[in-house]
Parts: structure tokens; sequence; C-alpha cells
């Protein structure tokens, strides 16, 4: 009899150090996501003791944690909820206004009547407004609301919590003193309840390099051209390969010290890899690390083609433990199904929860058939493991209740399943070990995005960090005499500025309304080094590594769900592609009716957003007919001319197209063609959502494209009238799109 299918979820919980060189906490969400992400997930598996997991907690969340638990940090969120509001300056109540709003306010504020109602006031009519108008008992219940909106949904039955949702408003400040108690009693149960489950066995507790730094690049910045041969690197190389053991050994010890035992797993910062680092990991007693699909593909050249499901063609590459050889013992590595764990990361929390449990299950059982359908009777065969190892605190924003309905359902019908078996990692090696080797030199070097680094080096902003973090280094080198015993302050500030997630937000690719403070919080650690060594701090430190103005075009920068109805919710299309139209570029956009479009994806749907100039009535002040046009660069398949009159014979317009949605922005009447034989265009149905009202919106399900995983498509805006050809949009280009 075959085995079952194997599952090891690895939910990694990480937070970059806000804590800045004054002591000062210069940001929230330890403290916000800790009393809705980290003690709930645990609590929550806890009810299904058949089913096991691993969770990683990276130390520099940890010290925070327990930073807030004994009452040593406070942010300036918290300050303010413990101000009285009668003593708030006119900066301060803007402040407020601004973002006690930070968060998804789909599930975390239009849930809560007083906190919706204050919210729209600010989105209608703006952070000065509320500040000139809004009297203390706004301020009172925005205080209060920001902090409770975060507590878990399960912990919503805790008779104190229970009491302040019911109150609504009418908040003092002695209620939010009160808030802040009981978020530092949630907080103060983080570690130990992971404790108590790695005792029981239903956990496995594992741990990062200490501040979560990019271990290859710590080796050698140089490690970027591996997978990008022609990345313009830092003008000063990079070269500290001793660090990681510091990084290595400062995070054995705090997890010993918490857990009572060694580590046996490493999520490796960012799931980054290189044939440098093993040796220091191994002989730091790890016995496995885990990585993306993308570095295993590299590694064995090897591209993971799946279906129009998303289903692997050749799944037992993936889904089995490799086996690391180095001079100091082997090391077991594991490779995650990057489709299935974006899929809980960025898909599902725009599903029904229990649709979406169904969902993942379904494809679960899709590849435990396929092990079943190769072995059935291979008793003595090892298993496949598939390992879905995703961001553990952040995609719940995105999700009803937090997740809770979704983690229910899943966990319910994966507890019902028999062949479909949860267990940690260091568990089932321990039952299989790992046999299949990969020779050290041949591990690629890289991460989870694409296999590379570029999301850590090689932008100018990120080159530029890494020039002053290197020139910092030597500095710290030039004191022999400054050990981690004698100046641990200066230590400290080193693995402070050299965790990743600094290096994540500058330059381009991310972006945040908190941009300015990660720049700040890094150049401070660099600062601390300087003054605990008593050196000059360099005149560059003073000044952001870059500007952070609005930018213009951009790629996306993550997977986007948003709700089409016409009103374009900030928040549904921040992580979006953007072309900026009006006033922007040639002669047809500085009198251009349109003036933005944004364009984003998820598992589901292919989405785009219009935006009209101000006083632009669709259909009426612009052409009356949008025809959204799709090329499939390097397919074989049926092409037609665009089905239009008086239309410019240039590129791209005349490109041949494949399907065509035609929208009546007057009436919102919709169409759907296909190209077939003879450069004709046949009508099909299609499930499209169309929003009109603020701005346009459109969500196009991918299962009525036919695309496969991976494709690379074109897309391409003709407005006309009455068939005519009237203008397009982006002028001289076409719209990239990337099928997940």
């Amino acid at each position: 009899m075959a085995h079952p299918l194997h599952i090891a979820f690895i939910w990694h919980q990480h937070q970059p150090l806000y804590k800045s060189m004054s002591g000062s906490y210069r940001l929230p969400w330890v403290r916000l996501h800790g009393i809705k992400d980290y003690l709930d997930l645990v609590l929550l598996l806890e009810r299904y003791p058949k089913l096991h997991q691993t969770v990683n907690l990276v130390p520099s969340l940890i010290l925070q944690i327990e930073d807030y638990v004994a009452g040593v940090a406070l942010d300036p969120y918290l300050t303010l909820a413990l101000t009285p509001t009668e003593q708030l300056e006119r900066s301060q109540k803007q402040f407020i206004a601004e973002h006690f709003f930070d968060a998804n306010h789909h599930t975390l504020i239009d849930p809560h009547p007083r906190y919706a109602a204050l919210y729209e006031q600010r989105q209608a009519n703006g952070v000065d407004w509320c500040a000139e108008h809004w009297e203390l008992a706004d301020y009172d219940d925005l205080l209060a609301w920001h902090n409770l909106a975060w507590f878990d949904p399960l912990f919503w039955d805790d008779p104190d919590i229970e009491h302040w949702l019911q109150q609504g408003q009418g908040f003092t400040l002695g209620d939010r003193q009160r808030i802040y108690s009981k978020q530092q009693q949630i907080l103060s149960r983080i570690v130990p309840q992971h404790r108590q489950m790695q005792a029981t066995g239903q956990l496995e507790i594992i741990t990062s390099p200490y501040t979560h730094p990019i271990l290859p690049l710590l080796a050698d910045t140089d490690a970027g051209r591996v997978a990008v041969p022609q990345m313009r690197l830092p003008t000063q190389r990079f070269q500290w390969a001793e660090d990681i053991p510091r990084h290595l050994r400062k995070a054995c010890n705090l997890y010993h010290d918490r857990f009572g035992q060694a580590p046996r797993g490493l999520w490796p910062s960012e799931q980054s890899v290189s044939p440098e680092i093993l040796p220091y990991i191994a002989k730091e007693g790890f016995k496995w690390i885990c990585s993306d699909e993308a570095v295993l593909g590299w590694t064995l050249h090897h591209f993971f083609h799946r279906d129009e499901s998303g289903n692997l063609y050749e799944p037992d590459v993936l889904y089995r433990p490799y086996r690391l050889e180095t001079p100091h013992g082997d090391l077991a590595i594991v490779f995650r199904d990057h489709r299935l764990s974006d899929l809980i990361g960025f898909t599902y929390g725009a599903m029904e929860p229990a649709k979406a449990a169904t969902d993942l299950v379904g494809h679960l059982e899709s590849i435990a058939h396929a092990y079943q359908a190769r072995y059935p009777d291979a008793s003595e065969e090892a298993p496949w493991l598939v390992t879905i190892a995703l961001d553990g605190e952040n995609c719940w924003e995105f999700y009803e209740q937090d997740g809770k309905p979704f983690l229910e359902s899943l966990y319910q019908q994966l507890s019902d399943h028999d062949d479909l078996k949860l267990v940690t990692v260091s568990e089932f090696l321990d039952q299989f070990p790992a046999t299949v080797p990969i020779a050290a030199d041949r591990l690629h070097s890289g991460s989870w995005v694409d296999g590379s680094f570029t999301t850590w080096i090689g932008d100018p902003a990120k080159n530029r960090a890494w020039d002053l973090l290197t020139t910092a280094r030597h500095v710290l080198a030039s004191h022999p005499e400054a050990t981690e015993d004698t100046n641990p302050e200066a230590w400290e500030a080193l693995y402070a500025a050299e965790g990743s997630d600094w290096f994540w937000w500058f330059g381009a690719g991310h972006t945040s309304n908190q941009d300015a403070i990660f720049d700040q919080l890094f150049r401070e650690h660099l600062c601390a080094l300087y003054q605990a060594l008593n050196e000059p701090i360099p005149m560059e430190l003073y000044h952001p590594v870059e500007v952070h103005d609005t930018k213009g075009d951009r790629a996306p920068s993550s997977f986007i769900h948003p709700v089409i109805n016409g009103t374009g919710d900030e928040q549904d299309w921040d992580k979006a592609g953007r072309f900026d139209v009006g006033g922007a570029r040639g002669t047809m956009h500085r009198s251009s009716p349109i003036q933005k479009l944004w364009y984003g994806v998820d598992h589901l749907n292919f989405y785009l957003r219009v935006d009209f100039q101000a006083n632009v009535r669709p259909g009426i002040d612009c052409p009356p007919e949008l025809n959204l046009l799709w090329f499939y660069p390097g397919q074989t398949m049926h092409n037609s001319p665009v089905p239009l009159s008086d239309l410019p014979d240039e590129a791209p317009l005349n490109y041949h197209f494949h399907h065509c949605l035609g929208i009546n922005l007057l009436n919102r009447d919709t169409w759907f063609q296909e190209a077939g034989e003879d450069y004709e265009w046949y009508s099909r149905s299609i499930r499209s959502q169309v929003g009109i009202n603020e701005c346009l919106e459109v969500a196009l399900p991918w299962a009525d494209l036919p695309t496969k995983p991976d494709w690379a498509l074109r897309l391409i805006l003709v407005f006309s009238e009455q068939g005519r050809f009237r203008g397009y949009l982006p002028e001289n280009s076409l719209i990239p799109i990337g099928v997940p």
C-alpha cells in the first residue's frame, strides 16, 4: 500500500528590528502582529492534534516581543495611545489621522462601525480637516480602535476584549491603558506556547540567522552575479564570511535559552542559500534548511512545468528532501512548492474561506493521486514531502477574521483525510532521511525571489546602502580591541544593519508609506556603530540613502485582489503596476482623459484599473468604447488585426492579437472575442467583472483565457467610437503581464 502524501507547513514569523539607536521603537508592527498573528496560529492548530507543523521564530522578533512584555519597548503609536487627548498637539493629531488607519480596511476597519465611520471621514475630507474638526472624543475612540482592531478574533471571547468591542465608542485613557495591558498579556504567551507545543511533538520550532541577514551576500556580494551575470554591484565588495557564524551562534544561543534544546532546522533569511554558507550552517549543528523551488530548478537546470491547474508535470523532482555534503557533516534541504505557498500568501484571502480551503486540499489530493498512481504498491518507496513555506503573519490581514474560518476549514479537512499527513520537517527526515545528493558546490546561489538576489542588491539605492555598510564594517575591523564582549554595542549595531529588510525597501520593487523610516533606521544602526567606537559619523549617514518621493511608472510588487466596484480603493491597488498617462508622455497623453493605468494579477484573475482625469465623465468626455487587446508573444495560435477602422499602421497597433474584451463605458455592456482562422473574430462568453464609478475596474479570469503558468502576455487599451479608432494606451508600448 502506498504512503499517504506527507505535507510540511513552515510558517515564517519575522519583523525587522524597529529598535533605534536610542532604544525607542520606530514602528508598532511587532506589538500589533503579536496580538494578531503569532499566538493564534498555534492555538488554532492545537485544536487539531493530528496535524503537525513547523514554525520559524526569528531571533530579532523574539527579542522585540520580550521588550514589549517587559514594558521597555515604546513606539510612537503606543506613546500617542497612552497620551491624554487634551494634551495632543496639532501635529500629533495630524499624525494620528494619517497613520492610525494603517491596516487593511476591508478586514480590520470596516467590520467595526465606529472605526469605519472615522476612516470614511478621513478618506472623504483629508487629514487637515480631521485635525480641524474632530472632537477629543473622536481621537479617544480612534486611539483605542487602532489597538482593538488588531486583536485576533480567536481572542474576542476574552471578557475584556468582548466588552471593548461591544462598547464601540466613548473610550477613555484608562480604557486604552487596559487595552495595552491586554496586549502585553497576549505577547507574554507567545514563546511559552510554542515551547509547550514543541514538547508535545505537534510543533517544531526553528530559527534564522540572528537579525535576518542574507548570508550569501555577507560571504560575498559578488554572489549577486551568479543568477544575474551583468548585475551592477556596489562600489565596494562586501566579503565578511566571518560574520556568518556569529549570526548563527547568537541565534542558537538565544534558541537554546528559550526552548531548552538546540534547533535542528534553519530558515535561511529569504530562503537565500549558496555553497559558501553551507559549512558554517552544518558546523553550528543544524540538520536541515529550506529554500525555494526556483533555487532547486537553477541547481538541477530543471524548469518546473505546470498544467493549467498548477500541478507539476514532474512532481517527484520537487517533493523530496535532498542531501548536501559539507566538511562538517550532511545537511538535508527541502524546497517549497512556490505556487501552493503563494496561493495561501496572496490569493486565498480573496476567496470564500471554505472554498479556498477545499481548493488547497484539492491540489494536495491531486499530488497524492499522482504518487499513488506512480507507486501503487511501493510501501518501501519513500513518500513525497510537499513543503508549503511562507510568511506566517502578513497574509492574514487580507483574510476574513484574520484567516480563522479558512484555517478551521482547512485543518478539519486535513484531519479527516487518510491520504494527507501533516508532519514537521524533522519527524519526516527522522523516518525518511534525505538520500538524493546535491553536490554542495552545485547548489545555486539565490533566494525565493526568482532564484536571484536582485531584491536586495543591484539597484543603485541598494548598492549605496551596501557601500555604507561595507565602510562601517571596515571601521569596526580596524578596532581589534572592540570584541563582542568588550564592545557589544558596536557589534549589535552591525548585526542590525546587516539585516535584509533595509535592502528590501531600498530602490525599485517594494515601497510603503514608511520607506523613509526604514531608511532612517538603517542609517541610525550604522551611526550607533560609529558612536560605540568613538569614531566620527560620516556625513552621508545624515542624509537619506534615496529620495522618497512618489514614483511614476512601476511594475507590480505583489499579487493584488481588489474589489471590483469602480471606486479604486487605494489599499486594493497599492501593490499594482502603474503607468502615469496624463501630462507625462507624448502629444496625445497631454490631453488624455486618462490619468493613470493600474494592473496586476493573482492566481484567479488579471486586474486592470483606469483612472480618469478630474471631471471626465466616462463615455461622454472620452470615447465610449474601450477595447482590451491581448497579445501572446512566442505562442502559436490564431491572431487577427485590431477589429476597428481608421487604425494607424504603426506598432503596436498593427500587431495581431488573440483576444479582445470590449467595454461600453456608457451602458456598461461588455463583449469578448477570440481570433480564429482567416483573421476572423469570433464571439465567446466570459466571466469578467467590470465596475465603473470613480474609475474603471476590470477583473478577467485566467480560466477564460488559454494561458498556462509562467506565460508572458501583453495588453493594449484602444479607445473607439462606433467601431472607429480614437486612441490607445500606453503610448508606443504594451502592458507586460506574467501569468502566475
